[in-house]
Parts: structure tokens; sequence; C-alpha cells
């Protein structure tokens, strides 16, 4: 019998559709798009000369952004960042609000407690409920304890259903973060609910993760002038 010929696995198996993808919508999360004075039109051939590919990944990648609802293609204008409206953005919260804190419940009931004192070493360098270290580094630490929330509840379904949905709150939370007195009070939340989860208060911890959505939904509808 001939000798087998073996091959060394794939370090990479993503398509160029796969790739163009995951660095296009890089780019959107990283734009602040609400701070942009105008609409933020994307160039295909120009993208696909960045990215060293042609321009058929590009495309499909495009056609997957517009399907989660990242860009919008204008006939014979272009493709284009979706700027979402207020009551979008709201929607958004509010869905969220119940996805979040249906993981909280769950977490009550199933999580570890060193899964649940890895929540509070997220906030190790705050003190007193008060910010320390810069606005940029709170708002990542912010947006990675609710994404833990999310997986923590171990619910497959809930976490497919609110992964795509974060993608789009991530922007709307970096923005709102430095507004009004939002980061303190989002401490302060934070502790709130760390505090009730650890003390396996069911209730409690549904009631506050909910609350604390619902605020940012509040926060938006009162002061996102840049929505409208």
């Amino acid at each position: 019998m001939p000798p087998r010929v073996v091959l060394a696995p794939l370090e990479d198996t993503s398509t160029f559709k796969d790739r163009a993808y995951a660095s296009l919508k890089d780019v959107i999360m990283s734009l602040n798009i609400y701070e942009q004075p105008g609409e933020v039109r994307l160039d295909e051939r120009r993208l696909a000369q960045d990215l060293g590919i042609s321009r058929t990944p590009v495309r499909e990648a495009m056609a997957q952004l517009e399907r989660e609802g990242f860009v919008r293609s204008v006939p014979r204008r272009g493709i284009y960042v979706v700027r979402k409206t207020k009551a979008e953005v709201i929607e958004m919260i509010t869905a969220w609000a119940a996805l979040e804190s249906m993981a909280a419940r769950l977490i009550t009931q199933i999580a570890t407690d060193e899964e649940i004192a890895s929540l509070r070493k997220m906030f190790a360098t705050f003190e007193n409920g008060r910010l320390h270290a810069n606005l940029d580094e709170y708002s990542e630490i912010n947006i990675e304890f609710h994404q833990t929330i999310i997986r923590m509840s171990r619910n497959r379904v809930l976490t497919d259903l609110a992964e795509n949905l974060f993608t789009h709150m991530r922007i709307i939370r970096r923005k709102t973060i430095g507004e009004q007195d939002r980061a303190d009070r989002s401490i302060r939340d934070h502790l709130n609910i760390i505090q009730a989860i650890e003390a396996r208060d069911t209730d409690r911890a549904e009631i506050l993760v909910r609350d604390h959505a619902l605020g940012l939904a509040e926060h938006v509808a009162r002061f996102a002038e840049y929505l409208d």
C-alpha cells in the first residue's frame, strides 16, 4: 500500500469574503458614526484595493453587512454606513434589556463562584464607585461587562440573539458613556448588579440589570439630539 500523503492543518481556513467581512466590520465599529458630519460612503473598488483582493468577496461581505443592518445600498449612489435613528436605538436597547436581564437571572442560578468573582475583578481599578481610569479604558470595561453577563448565561439562543444587537449598541455605549454623569452612574449600577449576583438574589439581579439598560434608553431619549 503506498504511503499516505499527510498535510498539516490550515492555520487560516476563512475565505476572502470572511476576512473582508471581519475587516469591514472592524472599520465600521471604529468610525464613531454619530460624530461624523455627514454620511459615510464605502467605495467598493478602493476597499478591494486596500485589502489586496478582488471586488467579489468585498461585494459579498457588503451584502452580509447590509443584511445585518450595518450598511445600506442606494441604487446609482453607492453603499453607506447606516446611522440609526433615535427610535431605532431605543428599540434596540429595550430588546437588549430583556435579553441581559434574563441572562442575569440565569447567572444567579448556574454560574460558579469563580465566574461571578470575575465580574468584580473587572472593576479593580475603581474605588468607592468613582472613576479612576481614563474614560476610554472604562468604556471598554463597560462593554466587556455586558458581554460577559450574556456569555455567563450559557444559553446559546440568548447569546446568538444578543450578538448582532450588541454590535450595534457598542457604538452607542461608547458614544454615551462620556455624556452627563453616565460613567459614574454606570459604575455604581454595575457594583450593585455584581452585589446582587454574588448574593444570588435572582429577582434583584434581574431587575437591576433591566433598569440599568432602560436607564440608557431614557438617556438616549432625553439627550441624544445627534440621533434625530
